[in-house]
Formats: structure tokens, sequence, C-alpha cells
């Protein structure tokens, strides 16, 4: 049964931010820069873990923001802020006056690769003339040994809609060179990218299929035009099938973590 959005909200506190949402904010940490921005606006900033701690760095003139995807991950982080007497605002997008900001951090890991664009050009909305944006993104190459298997079972499926699917969802995902032109068309130059290749291990097929992680964040939506019943016999085959293929090894699989940089010009 699907789970609720404050459900799934508690669900990416406790697991998803840990284990997803750090490793691409350690490659943020590591090439981009902001303990020095004056004002920095955090869109996408989930139950709020970085926003915080880029917050705990700035000095006590600095102006952060933060907006949440909903209502159950804003009010998880607005409760961190007031525990932690928190200086970062967590605040509604239509509240922000465009190109006020030094600097914007956008979260795209969990977003459509066709809603990319979008969260771009929201992006060079909000910042200055000279100011810089960095987004996480998870680019092509990703999942691999995942689609793999995906592969094979849409093989042994006839419908035709199911068995485009695999291929779907290996060229919707964006190319470096893709999402540097991306921010080109938002208006930024300067562009550079990072890309850390990340590794995720599970035990076996079923500690694979019922992580949070694979079961409520990332297959809603790779598996969101299929009914509950198909995606349940899809499942259950890449359980069989990573366990035949795999025996007593772990099951790993890798996502290329991206960010990429520009600045408004």
């Amino acid at each position: 049964m699907p789970k609720s959005a404050k459900e799934l909200a508690y669900l990416r506190d406790l697991y998803v931010d840990s284990e997803w949402t750090r490793r691409f904010t350690e490659l943020s940490d590591k090439h981009f820069g902001y303990a020095d921005d004056k004002s920095l606006l955090y869109i996408n900033a989930g139950t709020g873990n970085h926003a915080l701690e880029i917050g705990s760095k700035a000095g006590p003139d600095a102006r952060i923001c933060a907006v949440c995807e909903d209502l159950h991950l804003l009010a998880i982080a607005r409760e961190k802020a007031i525990a932690t007497n928190s200086q970062v605002d967590f605040s509604d997008l239509d509240e922000l006056e465009t190109e006020s900001f030094d600097s914007v951090i956008a979260d795209a890991s969990f977003v459509s690769p066709a809603d990319l664009a979008s969260l771009l050009d929201d992006s060079a909305r909000f910042v200055e003339i000279g100011g810089t944006i960095a987004a996480f993104v998870v680019a092509s190459g990703s999942f691999g040994e995942i689609f793999s298997l995906l592969w094979e079972v849409m093989l042994e499926e006839h419908a035709d809609e199911i068995n485009s699917l695999a291929e779907r969802l290996i060229t919707a995902l964006p190319t470096v060179s893709s999402i540097e032109d991306s921010l080109g068309w938002a208006g930024l130059e300067d562009v550079e990218t990072y890309v850390s290749n990340e590794v995720f291990e599970f035990e076996n097929g079923s500690a694979f299929a019922e992580s949070p992680l694979i079961a409520d964040f990332l297959m809603p939506g790779w598996f969101a035009d299929l009914s509950t019943e198909e995606i349940g016999r899809i499942r259950e085959r890449l359980v069989q099938l990573i366990d035949a293929e795999d025996g007593s090894l772990t099951f790993r699989f890798s996502v290329k973590a991206v960010l990429v940089t520009g600045r408004k010009s």
C-alpha cells in the first residue's frame, strides 16, 4: 500500500537523507564554497539537515532561507531549526523576492529528468546577477546494475508499454553535457561539474526491494505508469534475479552523482 506524504517525510528523515542525500551534500561541501555568502537559498531542502549545517557555519549576519518539497518535510525541518536555535528560515518559495540571493543550492536528486530544466530556471530566478548556483543531479550511467536486471524482467513481459520501460528509464537520465547545457539555457556561465560514483550495497534482493530508498522513493518514480499488480510482479522478479545472480554475495548498484555549478550573467 502506498505510504502517505507524512509517512514518506519521516522515512526520508530517518533513512533516506543519511543513505542517499548525504552523498550529494558531501560532494557539494567539497567543491562549492558558500561559507562567506551573505544570503543563500536552498531549494528542495528535504528535512533540512544540510541547510542547517550550512547555517551553523555561516556568520551572524548571513541570511539562509530554505524551501522544502512539501508541508510534512517543512514541519520536520522547522522543528529541527527550533530545537537547534538555528537562524535558517524555512520559507515558501512564493514568499521570496527574485534576484535576492548571493547563491542558490538546488537538490534535484529526486527530481524527474523532465522537470530538471524548470528547477534550474527557478534557481536562476532567485539568484542575483553575478551570483552562483549549485545543483545536485543524478546523471546517465546510474542504476546500470538495476536496469540491466529490469531489462531481463521486461523481456518476460508481453505488454508493449512494459517492455519499453527499461529503455525509457535508461535514456531519460541526463548526460553530464546535457546538464551543463541546461545551466546555459537558464542564463548561467562559467559552468563547472564534479562527478562522484557512489555505490549502494544491500545484503540480498529482499533487503534491496524493502529499503525505503528503493521501495518508497526510487521505484514509485520508475514505475509511475504501471499498476500496483504490475509493480508487485516486477519487484518480486527483481528480488529473484538478484538472489539467483549474486548468491551469497551482496547486491551493489552505482549512481553517478553530479554537482553542477554556474554563475548568473
